[in-house]
């Protein structure tokens, strides 16, 4: 199920609703058409930091969705009329030493307004499935490990339009992160600060934090995971960027130097992506981890001397 709709502490009237939405879409799936190609499925515990199962070609059919491509690759069961996964392969949702645990999904990154029985696979979707503790943030809008998703595909099988904004387009960190997108095929743009609105485009912030903070959707950072669903937060001034654990409590303060990498949204807004830091040596930082191998199941990268480091952090690594 979508982390919009698996909650357990929603009103009955919602989980009256998502009933009634599995029984609307529960025979999608199964229908005739050309399967959806390059697609692969993750799934992880813990904010990614466990994996469970990776599948670089699942089993896929024609007309398929999320929910129907989970349960052609794993064991399921669910809840709620087929629309909510209660476990996979085992492992269920429920509480873990009294703390909320459960099952969410994201396509290319994203997280889905809809049931996972409700959406539709397309070629090359990366889906990505992790049970985790919510208690900080009942929603995590965005996450980069999927990249280079969800620029490559975009989001309900159509490519978004992709802006590079940079604090100082001429910056060398801004003609890193424009190089590594061309480099992987992926046609973007580049300019300063808000100097362009696109609808639908898909934008990632380079410079500063005292810089991108002016962008509306990551000043949510700033309020922590509960607002934005990234486990890190940045003051205000640019000079820290607090590292948090699962729980949303502080892990350790980060200063000069230290890069992030993470992705949030405002509403129902595409994805705003940050390539930032404390400082210029930190967005240098920051850039060169814009690697599938830095970033991948990760739900947000710290970066600290010149080492990504996955978010939320474990206080015992």
């Amino acid at each position: 199920m979508s982390s919009t709709f698996a909650r357990r502490s929603r009103p009955a009237a919602l989980l009256a609703l998502l009933g009634a939405l599995a029984a609307l879409s529960g025979g999608c799936g199964a229908g005739a058409g050309k399967a959806p190609d390059g697609t692969r499925l993750t799934v992880t515990q813990d904010f990614g930091s466990r994996a469970q199962r990776q599948f670089e070609a699942p089993k896929v059919s024609g007309s398929e969705t999320v929910m129907r491509l989970l349960q052609r690759n794993a064991k399921v069961t669910t809840r709620f009329g087929g629309g909510f996964v209660q476990s996979i392969d085992g492992s269920a949702g429920g509480r873990r030493a009294g703390r909320p645990l459960d099952w969410f999904f994201y396509v290319n990154g994203i997280e889905s307004s809809q049931g996972a029985a409700a959406v539709r696979l397309h070629p090359g979707d990366r889906i990505w499935w992790d049970r985790h503790d919510w208690g900080a943030a009942m929603r995590v809008p965005a996450v980069v490990g999927s990249f280079p998703e969800p620029f490559l595909h975009g989001s309900g099988g159509r490519r978004l339009p992709v802006r590079i904004e940079c604090a100082d387009p001429a910056a060398a960190a801004c003609d890193a992160v424009f190089k590594a997108m061309n480099a992987l095929d992926i046609p973007a743009a580049k300019g300063g600060l808000g100097t362009a609105q696109v609808e639908d485009s898909l934008r990632v912030v380079v410079g500063p934090w005292v810089a991108a903070r002016d962008d509306h959707a990551l000043r949510q950072l700033e309020a922590g995971p509960a607002r934005s669903g990234v486990y890190a937060r940045p003051s205000a001034d640019g000079r820290r960027i607090v590292a948090l654990d699962a729980r949303g409590r502080p892990v350790r303060t980060l200063g000069a130097g230290t890069g992030l990498i993470a992705a949030t949204r405002a509403g129902d807004e595409p994805p705003v992506w940050a390539v930032t830091g404390t400082d210029d040596a930190g967005v240098a930082a920051a850039a060169r981890s814009l690697t599938e191998r830095a970033l991948g199941r990760r739900f947000a990268v710290a970066v600290s001397g010149g080492r990504p480091v996955a978010l939320p952090e474990d206080p015992a690594s």
